[in-house]
């Protein structure tokens, strides 16, 4: 198990520790247990507190550690250790966390008001591109009727609709947005 990198450099165990209060707390241990000193040092302190100050060099590793931390007084059952990131009291034995929502879509904005989107229709086609639509429309058809030549027991009407929602899903883009949105 690797020891604390706060506990080693002497800092408290947070993750909004600064740069400055990192680099001044391994620079007064490497000053004093570097093995070049006179005294010989404390090799295995410096080497330590060298790692541990790599471990917290930047404020990304400093919540990373912090975040390890965190998971491992959960892991030992130690869930006052950080008061501040559960409820006081807080024992997931008795009471777990509520189920996370899973994410969802809102509905469609046909589904939510499709009488008036029949009805902003005209003037989205008018507002939006309209020299855009119209070789849209054009292209589309040619394709549609190309195929029912070129395919004499293709089904008209599976055309059609293979026409219809093409046109559809290419026109969106090329709509204005609803008025008032």
């Amino acid at each position: 198990m690797t020891p604390n990198p706060f506990t080693v450099l002497g800092l408290p165990e947070r993750p909004d520790l600064d740069d400055d209060t990192v680099d001044a707390a391994w620079l007064a241990i490497a000053a004093a247990t570097h093995p070049d000193r006179p005294d010989g040092g404390d090799l295995a302190r410096y080497t330590q507190a060298t790692a541990a100050h790599a471990e917290l060099a930047s404020p990304w590793a400093r919540s990373e550690a912090y975040a390890d931390l965190v998971d491992q007084a959960w892991a030992d059952g130690r869930y006052d250790d950080y008061p501040d990131q559960y409820p006081p009291g807080y024992d997931p034995a008795d009471h777990p966390w509520p189920p996370a929502r899973p994410w969802q879509l809102p509905p469609p904005l046909w589904l939510a008001d499709p009488k008036g989107m029949l009805l902003n229709l005209p003037w989205r086609f008018r507002h939006g591109h309209p020299a855009a639509l119209a070789v849209m429309t054009v292209f589309i058809t040619g394709v549609c009727l190309g195929a029912v030549a070129l395919f004499p027991h293709l089904p008209r009407p599976l055309a059609v609709a293979v026409g219809i929602v093409w046109f559809v899903v290419a026109v969106r883009e090329s709509l204005a947005s609803p008025p008032g949105q």
